[in-house]
């Protein structure tokens, strides 16, 4: 099912991914939690696509939406884009194209327009590329400890409570232990100073992590 593949496309592409097979769950998934993109079909049993992103958009729910829909029509498209969606694809289509919709959508959620966030400190990231760079030279990063220095920086300083990254990095199905987030920011930091970078990530006791974009910031 189309439903089994797109969840293994945006996995292997570093995301955490929930998925439903019907709108009326799916429409608890969307109002219930704070994703950086929905993929949604239109025809899903239950509730349909657009009942489900109507609902969305008038209870205040405003992630980015990317609708997928077998139906090429020009009414069909005006219909989704005036029910609120960001974006429309046409099935069938390639997981290429659905994933740089995707990265594109993230990156206008975040009010950024790059593939590519540079800090003062030397440091890029390459959303695209999934890398993190220290002028120039490329920091060996784990798919997981890319997504949580990518979300940090997108925040632009904003401290991130520890819920929230929780929420963003894993599905609902994940097993993980409690410190894994600890884990992985004591392993960012010492990649990037061993890389000669700055510690990027200012931890706030008791509140979550903050992303520093110079030495200058600790």
């Amino acid at each position: 099912p189309l439903r089994i593949s797109l969840v293994k496309t945006l996995e292997e592409a570093g995301y955490a991914v929930d998925a439903s097979g019907d709108g009326e769950e799916g429409l608890w998934y969307a109002t219930s939690n704070p994703y950086d993109c929905i993929v949604l079909d239109l025809g899903l049993p239950v509730l349909d696509g657009l009942t489900v992103l109507k609902r969305m958009r008038e209870g205040g729910h405003d992630h980015p939406v990317l609708i997928l829909s077998a139906r090429d029509g020009t009414e069909d498209r005006v219909a989704g884009l005036d029910y609120g969606a960001d974006d429309y694809m046409v099935k069938p289509f390639a997981p290429e194209e659905l994933l740089a919709r995707v990265r594109a959508l993230t990156r206008r959620g975040y009010g950024q327009r790059s593939n590519k966030m540079e800090t003062a400190g030397g440091l890029i990231i390459d959303v695209r590329k999934r890398t993190l760079s220290v002028n120039s030279d490329v920091v060996n990063l784990t798919p997981r400890e890319f997504d949580l220095i990518e979300y940090l920086a997108r925040k632009d300083g904003d401290v991130v409570p520890r819920d929230e990254l929780w929420e963003h990095l894993f599905d609902f199905n994940a097993d993980v232990t409690s410190n894994v987030i600890d884990q992985w920011i004591a392993r960012i930091r010492r990649k990037t100073k061993a890389a000669g970078g700055h510690d990027p990530i200012e931890t706030r006791r008791g509140i979550g992590y903050r992303f520093r974009s110079s030495a200058e910031d600790q």
